[in-house]
């Protein structure tokens, strides 16, 4: 028989507390170590952290913040500062853009600006600038004559309304006739009473050139630009006799022919002196006086007045007033105190009444006339008076 060992519970006790206290001893060890890899581990993340965060300045429209921040992109630090951004804004960098410490990041904001031009109008986000700059960046090309409403180094902001105008200027031509004058001249060798053509008058003719404007295809107004002469005027002339003859002799006759046609001239006589002035030089008869009369001028330079009256001659300086008819006749001759002989040729809209409205070819001196009033005028009737 072969020698039988036997083991004694105290052996087996042994060997179960040695393997117990190594397995507690080396899950101890295991702990540390652990939580000593997980501590270095923050300490180095928590480095690289502090190390990685970064100043960086925002310029939005001009107003400067300093942001910190440990995000590497434009885009992710924007949305963690909730910078909200449209289309239209323009950044100063790409948004894909890495970001470094002291980096400056420009974004410049776009306004709404509503913009009609050509018959429409739209609605557009720009970014700030001149009104010049949002209709350059709209594509609108302006012509030298148009206008821009504000102007167009106005500044823009939000809600602003542009508007443009298209100016467009026309020149026609225009043939005006131009009436001659009949100039009277004294002659000893015709017999008083008699009348004898020199020369025959000619009418003329003038071209004018008439700029008209038109905005946005609506005719505005027109003025008077420039003018030629295309045929001239030739006056007429007329002489008018002086020479006085000799007094018939008179055969008397019986003294109540004699009694009757001497009360007769008498008669006649006093009705000659009825209604009648001298003025300047001129005897007339006068239908009636009016009093008071206030009066103004105007010229045909003034945009909008022209050189056709309303009786259908052309105004002339020295000749034409404009009137109320119902005071004084269409084509009537006056005589206005301090200013002369005039013709009723033209009326107009503010002229009511005793009022009346004297032509002058130069604007400037229709604005220096100004207003009288108080004056006199003797109305004569459609026959000019002639120099004694």
């Amino acid at each position: 028989m072969g020698i039988f060992k036997e083991e004694t519970h105290d052996s087996s006790s042994s060997s179960m507390t040695y393997a117990t206290r190594w397995k507690h001893e080396s899950l101890s060890k295991i702990s540390v170590a652990a939580i000593a890899l997980i501590a270095i581990t923050l300490t180095v993340l928590l480095f690289v952290s502090i190390q990685e965060r970064k100043q960086v300045y925002l310029v939005i429209d001009g107003h400067v913040s300093a942001v910190e921040t440990h995000h590497a992109m434009l885009q992710e630090m924007l949305n963690e500062q909730a910078v909200m951004l449209r289309p239209e804004d323009k950044v100063s960098v790409s948004l894909n853009s890495s970001l470094k410490d002291g980096d400056k990041v420009h974004i410049q904001r776009a306004v709404e600006i509503n913009v009609t031009a050509d018959g429409q109008s739209v609605t557009r986000f720009i970014t700030q600038g001149t009104v010049k700059d949002a209709v350059k960046q709209l594509g609108i090309t302006l012509d030298v004559h148009d206008k821009v409403f504000p102007e167009l180094n106005t500044k823009i902001t939000d809600k602003l309304d542009i508007k443009v105008v298209r100016i467009n200027k026309q020149i026609v031509e225009r043939v005006e006739a131009i009436p001659f004058r009949v100039i009277k001249t004294s002659d000893p060798t015709i017999v008083k009473g008699n009348v004898k053509v020199v020369q025959n008058g000619q009418s003329g003719a003038i071209v004018q050139q008439i700029e008209k404007i038109y905005q946005d295809g609506q005719f505005v107004t027109m003025s008077l630009v420039g003018q030629v002469v295309k045929s001239q005027v030739q006056d007429q002339i007329v002489a008018v006799g002086t020479k006085v003859e000799q007094p018939k002799p008179i055969v008397l006759a019986s003294t109540v022919a004699s009694n009757k046609t001497s009360k007769k001239a008498k008669v006649t006589n006093v009705s000659k002196e009825n209604n009648q002035a001298s003025k300047a030089g001129v005897d007339f008869k006068y239908k009636k006086v009016l009093k008071n009369v206030s009066m103004t001028a105007y010229s045909s330079e003034e945009p909008g007045i022209g050189t056709r009256t309303a009786s259908g001659t052309r105004v002339t300086e020295g000749r034409t007033i404009a009137v109320d008819t119902s005071v004084i006749p269409m084509g009537w001759w006056v005589y206005i105190e301090g200013i002369g002989f005039r013709r009723a040729e033209d009326t107009g809209g503010a002229i009511k009444g005793n009022k009346i409205d004297v032509y002058y070819d130069s604007l400037q001196n229709a604005r220096n006339f100004g207003r009288k009033n108080g004056r006199t005028i003797y109305v004569i009737g459609p026959v000019k008076p002639e120099l004694n």
